[in-house]
């Protein structure tokens, strides 16, 4: 019996693939716990149109990614620490801090997009990475001052 996958099934399939179960499995298990619909045609008309919804969804947010990057790279964030001799700071700079400056400017990130392998720890620039889409990656400039 052919079936389409609604949900994640280990070992057998994923979300919209259609395979071929036995009639048993399929009316014992997969139909009553709602992990699988039968493969007929008004379901497989159904998981298409999903499919291009999907499909337009995924375009829309990558065009927005693209466009918040040029957004961001044209910024520069300024913040202000206390530091000691030879432009060390006494804290550091923490993508928290970078995501809530970014907030104050009308840029909602999530401070786990910000990809800072270590906090910033001295004056000056530092080019900072924002992963906003998994093909798309903004840089920006963020310049630490003395207070």
């Amino acid at each position: 019996m052919k079936v389409i996958f609604v949900k994640d099934v280990k070992g057998k399939g994923k979300q919209g693939d259609i395979k071929e179960v036995s009639e048993g499995y399929a009316h014992n298990y997969l139909f009553p716990h709602h992990l699988a619909v039968e493969a007929n045609k008004g379901s497989m008309s159904q998981l298409e149109a999903q499919k291009k919804r999907q499909k337009k969804e995924a375009a829309e947010e990558l065009a927005e990614a693209k466009a918040l990057k040029e957004k961001i790279e044209q910024l520069t964030i300024e913040l202000q620490a206390k530091s000691g001799e030879g432009g060390r700071l006494f804290g550091s700079i923490t993508s928290k801090q970078i995501a809530q400056e970014l907030k104050k400017r009308g840029i909602d990130v999530d401070k786990r997009k910000i990809d800072l392998a270590e906090p910033i720890r001295t004056l000056g620039f530092t080019d900072v990475a924002l992963k906003l889409h998994p093909q798309v990656t903004a840089t920006v400039k963020v310049h630490v001052q003395e207070v």
